[in-house]
């Protein structure tokens, strides 16, 4: 391990002081029922913001810019905000926890919009009513970046037993949660043999970072003598987003460590003898991260947006209007983030990253501002933009661009620019870039 390489890159030092001090809440859960109107609503008329990842969190900030008239308020269940985009590099010592997480009472402060630690229950679209664990909360806009949910149905069927210990044992740490401190703890303690990592059938969370994270993982084990082997099972025919740079790592960087293979949907799991079948063959593994299938988010199913397949089956993702991200029967509730369905039929969903969801909440926030004026809404073409860490002596990253216009039959169109040749400088750009979505969204 080198010196050069070993120092932790901390948050502070990267971003500037950024206050990690647990938020303060408006509201203690002993005081209040169900049934208890939350926060009783004065002459302004308000936004209310379910979830505060970094689409909440951009809408939040940019509306108090946008739209000072109106007062805001987010929701959130969890105490601090903590970063899934650069935590693949967390887990493997490169960045510490200072980087990723930070407080949602301070940007509240900062900005001027009310922050509210809570569990959500329902909401009420019939009432503009929200639901909490301490009480209702009425909005005259409703905004829903609530992230994804994993599920394991497509797997075991109704056997709840097999989920809850697949998950237990084998989580993906692709939610905000303990999930990715025990992912941390199995990566540090594992002593050898193989291990399985599959990747969700498309669309997913965060297209490119299982292959980082399977870069990062093998990296830590060929650096500390780990006499390991990584097994990746795709469902897709090939590598994809950025398939030639990944498989350039791969083939150059972990050829003794890193086995890929394509077309390995899983056809049946058993996780207590470490047996997973897929299209491709059957594999067994001392360790593993099952990755679900992903889904809209719980609060999306609860609202009552998932969209319809032609055949009339839930599509598992929001239907809302392509651009403005809002729904067609309620123009004045919202879902961004990774929630939202498709929105083209040239490329289907916009990958499901932190970069397109803090586009989303720029967006709605002056997408709301127009319509508190009356004014017709004007569409904002939005962009993507990855890094991935693939090599950490020396560190160096690969990069994704993903361009948007609309085209002359009236949808959207995608444009993929691949930058596959991995070099240092690439990963100061992604330390740049998650400075300044840190600073954009909570306006410090």
């Amino acid at each position: 391990m080198t010196t050069a390489r070993r120092t932790l890159i901390k948050g502070a030092a990267a971003l500037g002081a950024l206050s990690v001090a647990s938020p303060a809440v408006i509201a203690q859960p002993f005081l209040f029922s169900p049934s208890t109107e939350l926060m009783p609503k004065g002459k302004k008329r308000r936004v209310v913001i379910l979830g505060g990842g970094w689409g909440g969190l951009a809408t939040a900030r940019h509306l108090r810019e946008d739209a000072p008239d109106l007062e805001v308020v987010l929701l959130e269940k969890n105490p601090i905000f903590w970063s899934c985009p650069l935590s693949n590099k967390w887990l493997v010592d490169v960045v510490d926890t200072s980087f990723l997480v930070h407080s949602y009472t301070a940007a509240a402060e900062r900005m001027g919009y009310t922050f509210v630690q809570t569990e959500i229950t329902d909401i009420d679209r019939d009432k503009k009513r929200v639901h909490t664990a301490q009480g209702f909360v009425d909005y005259d806009w409703l905004v829903v970046s609530a992230g994804i949910r994993v599920t394991y149905e497509p797997w075991f069927g109704n056997d709840r037993a097999a989920a809850a210990y697949t998950q237990k044992h084998f989580s993906s740490a692709y939610v905000p949660s303990s999930e990715h401190l025990a992912l941390k703890q199995k990566i540090k303690g594992f002593k050898g043999g193989t291990f399985v990592m599959t990747l969700p059938p498309p669309p997913h969370r965060c297209p490119p970072s299982p292959y980082e994270r399977a870069c990062l993982m093998a990296d830590y084990f060929q650096r500390h003598k780990i006499p390991a082997k990584i097994v990746i099972l795709d469902p897709k025919p090939r590598i994809m987003p950025i398939g030639g740079g990944y498989r350039m790592a791969f083939d150059e960087l972990y050829y003794d460590t890193i086995t890929y293979v394509s077309n390995a949907g899983v056809k049946e799991l058993d996780p207590y003898n470490k047996v997973v079948k897929t299209m491709a063959g059957d594999f067994k593994f001392d360790d593993a991260i099952f990755m679900g299938h992903h889904q809209a988010a719980d609060l999306v199913w609860k609202m009552g947006a998932i969209g319809k397949t032609p055949d009339g089956k839930p599509s598992t993702w929001a239907a809302v209007h392509p651009e403005f991200y809002n729904m067609k029967d309620d123009p004045n509730v919202f879902v961004i983030g990774d929630s939202v369905g498709a929105v083209s039929p040239q490329f289907g969903h916009y990958p499901k990253s932190g970069h397109i969801a803090n586009r989303m909440g720029r967006s709605v926030s002056t997408y709301i501002a127009q319509q508190s004026k009356n004014q017709p809404m004007k569409p904002v073409i939005i962009d993507n933009l990855c890094y991935m860490l693939v090599n950490t002596e020396p560190l160096e990253a690969i990069n994704v661009k993903f361009e948007y216009k609309m085209g002359d039959e009236g949808h959207l169109l995608q444009t993929v620019t691949d930058d596959n040749f991995r070099r240092p400088e690439l990963w100061q750009a992604d330390l740049q870039w998650y400075g300044n979505m840190v600073k954009d969204f909570t306006g410090g």
